[in-house]
């Protein structure tokens, strides 16, 4: 097994990606014949009916997170919610799930981003060039 540091997550939905505010997590790769990885998410008590519906329901999760540091590409996950437990300060969230394997489509997005913006030339590739590692989250209009 191997435990890595949760840096941060959305969860994927019909509206899109909605950011889960992280005090603190971990996950882990267990390595095993099911290529199956756990994720513990401290958060805020706000998000407990969220996640104990899912975890009643036996929702799955699509779940994009940040593993290691900020500038790492964020992982997708098919995830379903094994426990919800309420703390003084915040709540424990244990997930289990799977590594979707995907594409990241991250430097496209950022590219559609900027040139909606009105970037172009120099400034395009200057601003690229440091989002690309920055990373900020893209709030992208839906296409339908």
């Amino acid at each position: 097994m191997k435990t890595f540091k949760l840096i941060s997550m959305q969860i994927s939905d019909d509206d899109g990606l909605t950011d889960i505010e992280l005090e603190d997590g971990l996950i882990i790769n267990k390595e095993d014949d099911e290529s199956s990885w756990l994720m513990e998410a401290f958060v805020e008590h706000k998000y407990i009916p969220y996640f104990d519906d899912a975890c009643s329901s036996d929702k799955e999760i699509i779940a994009q997170v940040v593993i290691t540091k900020r500038e790492n590409d964020p992982a997708s996950f098919a995830t379903k919610v094994c426990s919800v437990k309420k703390l003084k300060d915040h709540a424990s969230v244990l997930l289990k799930g799977k590594l979707k394997k995907t594409k990241n489509d991250y430097p496209e997005q950022l590219l559609e981003h900027l040139l909606e913006k009105g970037l172009s030339g120099t400034e395009l590739l200057t601003e690229f060039k440091e989002k690309i590692i920055s990373r900020p989250k893209l709030v992208l209009p839906k296409k339908g």
